[in-house]
């Protein structure tokens, strides 16, 4: 029997953790926090449940990643809210004024062509085909980028039957994307377009057209289609589902273990240590960490790789966060959940904004008579810690202009939300490391800026990573597709009489030829 410990109870270590602990083997996850789900978590304050990070829950589609997930985790079904189907996925705000709703439905072709007129349909056409493409190529379980020879033969095997199946999705132009951005596909497009599509995809892909590769573009942009949901409780129950199915299925979840270090005997693990002064036996470790927080657990043990990392991730972002209470009689009947706020100028701090409002029905996420709202927006890392470690009190100032110019944004969503907010509570990016433990706060994995741009799950010799920075990359149901990789492959690498037990599971999760428009209707 493996020992496994897994470092981090985020999405992508707990879908790992639920898979391995039902197939049998010894799991133990050690969290620092008190709660599950990390930047994908909800937590409590003043009467108020918050999500910490991410808002936005998709992938919720039969045959889809969530689907997958529940599968090869013993999960019945999700605590989904029943959906509103003339709610849109999110609502945009252009610079100009006007609003786009982004439909999951037929809606969305209209909506599209009334705003951004036929260039903005024929991006559309582009980015809908190359998604449905790259959605499938994610849910064959391939092993991007390869790292060993049995997964150089099995990603070729893979890809080709997934060519020979899957050749009416190409377009012409899907090998040249492969190494082009996503802004060839934008050609003389209105301003108006390029802006929506710059602001979706920092918040999808940390990076904008002009850097963000063209294929993770297309996949990244496709987040409405693909199955979005509310989640009774916050985006916190996923998390909360996957350590209930790690323990139902024989594994344990600790909270308050703060990792600090492991230990190796003839370069491999075979102990996580704690700050508690525990140590827990260990043939193999996964860290649901970055590669950061990774490198300095392994100290001088490290790879190479991990020690030339940089000061901070190249191009990473942190995030800046306003958590309200909103009095309820502020909010319209029938108003959406999400809005993204786009400016007339540069993205970022403080300008653009994202927001996403506690459900109605939801009665426990806010004490009565308000909502919870969550409010984000991007932000440089290395401006903050500056502050924090220099000039304390001009890290308190900054953070007053950001919580003042987000809320003025908001306001263009929500209109008088400065006077009917009841509490406002900011996170920086160094609160984000401290709740998170992320190092300097960085959120949303690398820049999506290329195919190479991501690692491999194999840090060393029995030391695993899962998370946002390993393919499929950002959101929560690509973490989890992420951890159901990292799941497969040790089972198929580690322990090779597991390979039938697995198929076809190891083939491919779920059923890639189920997309949301041939099979719409959501997991309740």
């Amino acid at each position: 029997m493996k020992r496994i410990v897994i470092i981090g109870a985020g999405v992508g270590g707990l879908t790992t953790a639920a898979v391995l602990s039902r197939k049998g083997l010894d799991v133990t996850v050690l969290e620092a926090h008190v709660y599950p789900g990390g930047c994908a978590g909800t937590f409590f304050h003043q009467g108020y449940r918050f999500d910490a990070g991410a808002t936005l829950a998709g992938g919720f589609y039969p045959g889809g990643p969530m689907a997958a997930v529940a599968q090869a985790a013993g999960i019945d079904r999700w605590p989904l809210l029943k959906k509103d189907a003339d709610m849109p996925a999110m609502d945009v705000h252009l610079p100009d004024g006007r609003m786009v709703s982004r439909w999951s439905d037929d809606r969305r072709h209209q909506e599209r062509q009334a705003t951004f007129g036929p260039e903005g349909e024929r991006f559309f056409r582009w980015q809908e085909n190359a998604a449905d493409a790259l959605w499938s190529i994610a849910m064959r379980n391939i092993p991007w980028p390869p790292q060993t020879l049995n997964e150089g033969i099995r990603l070729a095997g893979q890809t080709g039957a997934w060519l020979m199946e899957d050749l009416r999705r190409l377009s012409p132009s899907f090998l040249a994307d492969a190494f082009r951005p996503a802004a060839a596909h934008l050609g003389n497009a209105p301003a108006s377009l390029k802006a929506f599509i710059d602001a979706q995809l920092l918040i999808s892909a940390q990076a904008t057209s002009d850097q963000a590769n063209a294929l993770y573009a297309a996949a990244a942009l496709d987040l409405p289609r693909r199955g979005v949901v509310h989640l009774s409780g916050g985006m916190g129950a996923i998390a909360d589902e996957l350590t209930a199915a790690v323990r139902a299925n024989g594994g344990r979840v600790l909270f308050r273990r703060e990792v600090t270090g492991i230990r190796f005997e003839n370069n491999h693990p075979v102990s996580v240590e704690t700050k508690r002064g525990e140590s827990f036996p260990a043939d193999l470790v996964i860290a649901n960490l970055t590669p950061w927080n990774i490198a300095r657990l392994l100290g001088d043990a490290a790879p190479r790789k991990l020690k030339k990392l940089p000061a901070y991730p190249a191009n990473g972002w942190g995030a800046f966060m306003v958590y309200a209470g909103v009095d309820k009689a502020l909010v319209p009947k029938g108003f959406n959940l999400h809005h993204q706020v786009v400016p007339a100028g540069p993205l970022g701090e403080g300008n653009s904004v994202f927001l996403s409002l506690s459900p109605e029905e939801s009665t426990g996420r806010a004490p009565a008579g308000f909502r919870a709202l969550t409010i984000s927006t991007h932000s440089r890392l290395a401006p903050w810690w500056s502050l924090f470690n220099d000039d304390p009190d001009g890290y308190d100032e900054r953070k007053k202009v950001y919580v003042d110019r987000i809320l003025a944004q908001a306001e263009r969503a929500l209109p008088g939300l400065r006077e009917a907010v009841g509490l406002v509570l900011p996170g920086s990016p160094v609160a984000f490391q401290r709740f998170t433990r992320r190092y300097a706060g960085w959120v949303g994995g690398f820049p999506q800026t290329n195919l190479f741009n991501t690692w491999g799950p194999r840090i060393m010799p029995g030391v695993w990573m899962v998370g946002d920075s390993i393919f499929p990359g950002q959101s929560t149901a690509a973490v989890a597709l992420g951890g159901l990789r990292v799941a497969h492959a040790i089972l198929l690498e580690t322990f090779p009489a597991y390979a039938e037990i697995l198929s076809p599971e190891h083939a491919q999760f779920g059923k890639p030829e189920l997309t949301p428009q041939q099979n719409p209707e959501m997991l309740h």
